[in-house]
């Protein structure tokens, strides 16, 4: 098989170069990834600026832009041929309800299935450099695995979020949908040495909704959550009401 990895922590993660060793027992992995952290940057691509690749060594590439252009790059020009699977993590920190459209992380996943390509987003909750990610790589690669052997649903990827804990202490792994996120001002305003304004966005910690059987339900008891996603965001409900305006 051909596994392409890639993420928005920046190829040097620590949670990325679990993900590329264990993903090895399923054939061969290729790894294109940011050359830096490119987290939050979401379902960006770089259209006015040149791209440069630096392979790092065999198999490792280094991309000067967000994960959306490494999967870009690693399918249209870098992999000798299209991967079976790509996979986007181990992400630092969850990924969980409304934050997915914000994850480069899952982005990456979401850029892959719009080419047809089987794609998995992966992420273990921890900001901790030194978190169970080799429990946690065991857990995308037992995924991957499912994936490669059985396919997945048309128009669909799937975002996985494991709890930081050794594998023993993992509960049963659960099916859920997205949750929700309680939003509140996150936006710190302050005054320079020269007098002049700046502005921090996300200075708080998001607080999640607690609702049975989503993603943050489970986390939060430590089931690994695997959520399956697709990029179709029409309200269908809304249709019929809006069908009802005097347009």
């Amino acid at each position: 098989m051909r596994i392409m990895v890639t993420n928005d922590d920046g190829i040097h993660a620590p949670g990325i170069l679990a993900l590329a060793a264990a993903l090895g027992e399923l054939g061969t992995v290729t790894v294109v990834a940011p050359d830096r952290e490119r987290s939050a940057a979401g379902h960006s691509l770089t259209l006015h600026s040149p791209l440069r690749v630096f392979e790092l060594r065999k198999g490792f590439f280094a991309v000067d832009g967000t994960p959306t252009d490494c999967v870009n790059m690693g399918i249209h020009s870098l992999l000798p041929e299209r991967p079976d699977l790509v996979v986007s993590g181990i992400n630092h920190g969850p990924n969980l309800g409304d934050d997915v459209t914000y994850s480069g992380t899952v982005a990456a996943a979401m850029e892959a299935n719009l080419m047809g390509i089987p794609a998995i987003a992966v992420s273990l909750a921890t900001y901790e450099r030194h978190g169970h990610f080799d429990a946690a790589a065991g857990v995308a690669l037992r995924i991957a695995r499912q994936v490669l052997a059985n396919g997945l649903p048309a128009d669909t990827f799937i975002n996985v979020n494991i709890p930081d804990c050794p594998a023993e202490e993992m509960r049963p792994t659960l099916v859920t949908r997205q949750g929700k996120r309680s939003f509140a001002g996150t936006i710190i305003d302050k005054t320079d040495p020269r007098g002049r304004k700046y502005y921090w966005i996300g200075s708080e910690e998001p607080a999640f909704n607690d609702d049975e059987g989503t993603d943050i339900h489970a986390l939060n008891r430590r089931h690994v959550s695997i959520t399956p996603l697709h990029l179709d965001m029409t309200n269908y409900d809304s249709m019929k009401v809006l069908s009802q305006w005097s347009l």
